[in-house]
């Protein structure tokens, strides 16, 4: 049972990884105007993204300096889902098998 939470949970942060890297090429794309928001299609996937990667990306963006037009908060999003990866990996590895050597970093 447990094996399938921490599965569950790590494909979701996998899920949500692609999510972020996929807003990122959008707004790309958008900034040199390969997609027209006018478009309802392109607006509707842009604003579904914007919805799922704001929460996240917001908090970061007031935490960092500001270096102009240079958004750097998906990359540190990206590290911090990569870091509850490694996290989560270990406390399985503690919990399922009893190796508490794997909490030590």
């Amino acid at each position: 049972m447990i094996t399938i939470l921490f599965r569950i949970v790590e494909e979701l942060l996998n899920l949500y990884r692609w999510v972020v890297i996929l807003a990122v090429v959008f707004s790309l794309l958008h900034s040199f105007g390969v997609l027209d928001t006018r478009n309802r299609f392109v607006w509707t996937v842009g604003d579904f993204l914007y919805r799922l990667t704001e929460p996240f990306l917001r908090p970061i963006r007031r935490a960092i300096p500001s270096f102009g037009n240079i958004d750097i908060s998906p990359i540190i999003l990206l590290i911090i889902i990569w870091v509850l990866q490694m996290f989560l990996g270990r406390l399985y590895q503690a919990i399922a098998f009893g190796d508490v050597r794997a909490l030590v970093l």
